[in-house]
């Protein structure tokens, strides 16, 4: 499994509407799991930013990084991996799409056949191969 931080956020927030099922598939991660060495700021990025009261402190976010740290197998690209990625975006993939795009490598690098996430319309764009491995939580349970 692969995981976008969309479905991991919820992990660590519980007034999530997507706490439950994300935790569920969470919890059953192992290290023979993944999530993209990106997706640790997006993570730390979401939280600290939740128009939540009390805030969620950079301090309580750094240790959910460190947690899904230690549960996941971070994935990154190499340099000609990622100028490769730029590469086949630059036909059809603009702006911000361009971030899930990375993501959708990295799961493809590691030959995943799960893509966890809660943005399904943002991988499904990306042609088969990727939209064929692209499921929620709730598809998992």
């Amino acid at each position: 499994m692969f995981f976008d931080s969309s479905a991991l956020v919820p992990v660590f927030y519980a007034d999530h509407e997507h706490h439950e099922a994300s935790a569920a598939v969470y919890l059953n991660g192992t290290k023979d799991d993944f999530c993209a060495r990106r997706s640790l700021g997006e993570v730390y990025a979401t939280l600290t930013g939740l128009p939540v009261r009390p805030r969620i402190t950079g301090p309580n976010a750094l240790s959910v990084v460190e947690q899904i740290r230690e549960r996941l197998t971070l994935v990154s690209l190499s340099d000609g991996e990622y100028l490769s990625a730029l590469d086949s975006a630059s036909p059809a993939i603009i702006g911000n799409a361009f971030y899930d795009w990375l993501i959708a490598k990295c799961a493809l690098k590691v030959g995943a056949t799960n893509l966890i996430t809660w943005n399904v319309k943002h991988f499904k764009r990306f042609g088969l191969e990727i939209s064929g491995i692209v499921k929620t939580p709730l598809e998992l349970l």
